[in-house]
């Protein structure tokens, strides 16, 4: 029995199962009681085994995804943010729109929940075995301005392109030059219909000119990315001030439009009327 152990305990190291050797002595102990049956035994050290590699497996993941801190749907808040349909996003996480290589559209006010969404997606995506990258808008546009710098623009794309899902967070925060704009639609012309895409915004699509800083160049994006698409309309207040909103403006709270208001009055010309506006005012 004891060489037979040792044999065991070996082969467990050979074949790098460490939770599974360090299980042994205590299966072993419930055989010889008859707790469990040896088949059960062996069903309890594979299975200690698979999760310890599985929960390894996963950490490394979201590490490499930028997905951490992981967030959860279960950890969402739905009755904060009453315009979401619950069955719709969960839906969602059967990840049926990865296969399909389709882009997912969060969009709303800020802290309503957008990248809590998405990056809960991503989890979902990463625990189901598939690769995920999520970045900012900011921040890829950056690395491939740097890549273009440096002569490595195609192995950047190459890399942008392997992920079976990418999450691209914040669209609208900050402004984009033309020559970045120019690259985020290089990276979805190269991943379009091929691989899945969640973006998240705090613009609506019409707005889209003003945020990469080019009509043309916005309705080419649009056109991939609405073409296979599912768009998450979010209204609502922020989560995160939620505490505070006596200290929000009463025009920025709850259901804030995302598109902007509409542009102030001219200001009044001082001194003397035009001749014109005269006329008018005699006619009136």
């Amino acid at each position: 029995m004891t060489s037979a152990l040792d044999n065991i305990r070996a082969s467990l190291v050979g074949l790098k199962m460490p939770r599974a050797l360090e299980a042994l002595d205590h299966t072993m102990q419930q055989i010889e009681r008859g707790d469990i049956t040896a088949i059960e035994a062996i069903d309890t050290l594979l299975s200690e085994e698979f999760t310890n590699r599985e929960t390894r497996r996963v950490t490394v993941a979201l590490m490499t995804s930028k997905l951490l801190p992981a967030k959860t749907l279960e950890s969402f808040d739905f009755s904060f943010q009453p315009s979401l349909d619950k069955s719709r996003i969960m839906a969602l996480a059967q990840l049926d729109f990865v296969k399909r290589a389709e882009t997912v559209h969060f969009l709303g006010p800020p802290g309503t929940g957008k990248s809590h969404l998405a990056t809960a997606l991503g989890v979902a995506c990463v625990k189901a075995g598939k690769s995920v990258y999520r970045a900012t808008l900011a921040e890829l546009i950056e690395a491939l301005l740097k890549a273009e710098r440096e002569g490595r623009l195609v192995e950047k794309l190459r890399f942008y392109a392997r992920a079976a899902l990418l999450i691209v967070d914040e669209i609208g925060y900050l402004p984009i030059s033309t020559g970045g704009a120019n690259l985020f639609f290089q990276l979805v012309s190269v991943r379009y219909e091929k691989g899945a895409m969640i973006l998240t915004s705090n613009r609506g699509f019409a707005e889209w000119g003003e945020v990469f800083g080019d009509p043309v160049v916005a309705t080419a994006l649009l056109d991939r990315l609405l073409h296979h698409a599912i768009v998450v309309q979010i209204e609502g207040a922020s989560y995160r001030l939620r505490h505070h909103t006596d200290l929000i403006p009463e025009h920025v709270r709850s259901n804030a439009p995302i598109s902007p208001p509409p542009p102030p009055p001219p200001p009044k010309r001082r001194g003397r009327p035009t001749k014109q506006e005269a006329n008018i005012k005699q006619t009136s």
